[in-house]
């Protein structure tokens, strides 16, 4: 029997691990980092919060005698990934990155590219009206001073009481979104502009083809870099990965 251990909190993750947990002589667990107050609970064992670091992690490896790794994380949660490349390579456990493709641009998209979420923010003054933010509440504070601007914020969970949040309406729901629900939301709230990660995949790429019919613009956050190591984009990939571990 060999250990799998799964860092998730996408639906990649999920849907790896309920794979994952069919497949004879494999014992998934998946690690959630706790941010999102009622997680999807994925098929398997799960643990819920940080591991403390690279060497906290290193040695959850050694305790619990995980033979796998497989990081399949947000594309923006750039800390876990380094901690896990870092703390795989610590312990000798074979690493494997599961990252979907980032959406590319297509014809009619009025996309505004940007490398972080302060630069998002920043173009939004003077630039935009009613905008629709789609970042997660832990990024809102970038937008707090932004008092001219009216902002419809989407996320899983609402913010904290003391959190600072830009003016606006705070909107509380979980992917997946269709086309028509995109679209009436942007229509409904008169939007003129929509703030958004590239996290690529299917679940939250409505809004971005609703804002292309409509002729919205798109302030696009460009994804961070990531570490080196063996990489797959989707969970074929990483079923293929594990059964040549498992039978080699």
């Amino acid at each position: 029997m060999m250990r799998v251990l799964i860092l998730g909190g996408t639906g990649d993750a999920a849907e790896l691990a309920a794979q994952v947990a069919n497949i004879q002589g494999l014992e998934v667990i998946t690690s959630l980092a706790g941010r999102t107050r009622e997680p999807s609970a994925p098929l398997g064992d799960l643990r819920v919060g940080g591991f403390g670091g690279v060497a906290g992690l290193a040695s959850y490896l050694r305790v619990m005698q995980i033979d796998l790794l497989i990081d399949a994380t947000h594309p923006f949660a750039t800390q876990i990934s380094f901690n896990a490349a870092d703390a795989a390579t610590k312990v000798g456990v074979p690493h494997l990155m599961l990252i979907r493709p980032p959406w590319e641009r297509e014809s009619g998209d009025r996309w505004i590219e940007v490398d972080s979420i302060e630069t998002a923010a920043e173009f939004l003054q003077n630039q935009a009206q009613r905008v629709f933010l789609t970042v997660g509440r832990q990024e809102l504070a970038a937008f707090a001073h932004c008092e001219k601007i009216w902002f419809l914020m989407r996320m899983i969970d609402p913010p904290t009481d003391d959190a600072l949040v830009p003016p606006g309406v705070i909107l509380c729901d979980r992917g997946p979104f269709s086309l028509n629900n995109e679209r009436q939301i942007l229509i409904h709230n008169k939007i003129d502009t929509i703030v958004s990660k590239n996290s690529g995949g299917d679940a939250t790429k409505p809004k971005i083809i609703a804002a292309r019919e409509l002729g919205l613009k798109v302030v696009m956050v460009n994804r961070p870099g990531i570490p080196p190591g063996e990489k797959v984009s989707d969970v074929d990939g990483a079923l293929a990965w594990l059964f040549d571990k498992l039978h080699n």
